[in-house]
Formats: structure tokens, C-alpha cells, sequence
């Protein structure tokens, strides 16, 4: 029998789903995946102000979804939840007719 989530859960994945409901959000995800960026790098490939993306980073990182670490004057942004990469692949993939299953990858 499945255990039913608790309210705290799912407020937990609702804050997830929330946090990738923008575009920017999911370019600086794109660009997470291929490793550690400083704020000024996304900043350039987002196309938005220093501001906006620090609040989009800021959603992401109050979900758990990207993790920071402060190196001087700069932070370094990295994904913090790695099934995020699998699941938005996953959905370009059943988006696309093609076949999809599912794993899991964070148990």
C-alpha cells in the first residue's frame, strides 16, 4: 500500500514545480547542468538583469533546486536536485512521440 505524502511534502514538491514555472529559470537550470556557473555568467546567457536573475536564483534555491557556494566577491550557482535534468529530458522526450519510462533515480 502507498503511503500518502504529508501536507509538508507537498508543499516541498509544489515549491519545486513553482520553481521551474519560468523559462529563465529552466535556461539556468540548462546551463547548471554542464557544471558550476558565477551569477555574471548566467546573467550573460539569461539576457536579464543582474537582479532578475538573482531573484530567479533565489526561487530556486529556497526549492532545493540549486545549491550556492561564495568564493570571494562571487557565488557559484550548481544543481542541487540532479533528477531535474532527467525529468525535463523526459518531458522533451514524451513532448517529441518518443518512448519514456520511469525511473527512480532519487531513492
Amino acid at each position: 500500500m502507498k503511503i500518502r505524502p504529508s501536507l509538508r511534502q507537498l508543499e516541498s514538491r509544489a515549491a519545486v514545480f513553482k520553481a521551474l514555472g519560468h523559462p529563465d529559470r529552466l535556461r539556468i537550470l540548462d546551463d547548471l547542468a554542464d557544471g558550476e556557473r558565477c551569477v555574471c555568467d548566467l546573467v550573460a546567457s539569461v539576457g536579464s538583469s543582474w537582479s532578475t536573475v538573482s531573484r530567479h536564483l533565489s526561487v530556486l534555491k529556497a526549492a532545493g533546486v540549486v545549491g550556492d557556494d561564495k568564493r570571494g566577491l562571487q557565488v557559484f550557482y550548481r544543481v542541487a536536485l540532479p533528477c531535474v535534468s532527467s525529468f525535463v529530458e523526459c518531458l522533451d522526450a514524451a513532448k517529441a512521440g518518443q518512448a519514456v519510462e520511469v525511473r527512480r533515480c532519487c531513492r
